[in-house]
């Protein structure tokens, strides 16, 4: 196999060390999936992006060390950061330049056709929304979570995850669940969420994946495509902003509109190598 450029990036942060890492991976030839997930699973981060040719422009796929999955936002943030240093640097591969579009890019997945922009108050990626719909509280998950049935104020399920609105910010974040018992539930993950407890976002949220080899992701993209559209009608407006409340935390703008969510978020590119297998 070829020698092929592979990066990580700190998606959804201005500085280096916080936000959440993703590895991303330009192949211009296709790989075996297999070899994906082994290159995943080195890398042993939540995500890693793998951006090939496609008859329709360009593809994108995410695995986390031990699957793949249908969408991830910090990953694709983490892609357009990459193809936007490497227009500017004027090393962008050759098989990339024609679907470059003065700063825009479209990527098809599995979540349909993905679209992103290098603006300049950062990247924005056009999603499609994943509003929850209430769902019965599974009887493992208040202990899961490690909380009390009065803590939950609301329970759904949206496209990939389930969701549960908590009575306050403090609760997110002193959350330890038990993630053994977590990774037992029919779902990619659980997002916690809570009205926010500081000016710069209006929600806070943390999101959970173990039962995708991921126990807890820094900054989640995709479950803010369920967090903007859950959160829209409470606070009457299009534009919110988030903060995810993990170790390294990251922030979230997030414009809602019909069925797609915009989600803005800058990234910093902390190494770039070659992989030789």
């Amino acid at each position: 196999m070829p020698e092929i450029p592979l990066f990580q990036v700190d998606a959804f942060t201005s500085k280096p060390f916080q936000g959440n890492p993703a590895a991303v991976c330009l192949l211009q030839n296709p790989a075996p999936d297999q070899w994906m997930q082994q290159v995943a699973a080195e890398m042993n981060l939540a995500e890693t992006a793998f951006l090939t040719p496609d008859p329709a422009g360009l593809r994108l796929r995410w695995m986390t060390p031990t699957t793949e999955v249908d969408l991830c936002g910090h990953a694709t943030l983490a892609t357009v950061q990459v193809i936007r240093e490497l227009h500017a640097k004027n090393e962008l591969p050759d098989w990339i330049k024609p679907h470059w579009n003065q700063s825009c890019l479209q990527f098809q997945s599995r979540s349909g056709v993905l679209t992103a922009e290098a603006a300049t108050n950062g990247i924005v990626l056009d999603f499609p929304a994943t509003l929850p719909t209430a769902t019965p509280l599974p009887d493992l998950l208040p202990t899961a979570l490690n909380l009390l049935p009065e803590q939950i104020v609301w329970c759904g399920q949206s496209r990939f995850d389930l969701l549960l609105q908590l009575n306050h910010a403090t609760t997110v974040r002193q959350l330890t669940p038990n993630l053994p018992l977590l990774a037992q539930l029919p779902v990619r993950g659980v997002i916690v969420t809570a009205l926010g407890d500081a000016a710069d976002h209006d929600f806070i949220s943390r999101f959970f994946a173990p039962a995708s080899g991921v126990p807890e992701d820094p900054v989640t993209g995709s479950a803010h495509c369920a967090l903007a559209p859950f959160w829209q009608p409470h606070f009457g407006r299009s534009t919110l902003f988030g903060f995810q409340a993990s170790q390294r935390g990251g922030h979230v703008r997030m414009d809602v509109h019909e069925q797609r969510v915009r989600l803005t978020g800058n990234a910093v590119t902390v190494f770039r190598g070659t992989l030789f297998v």
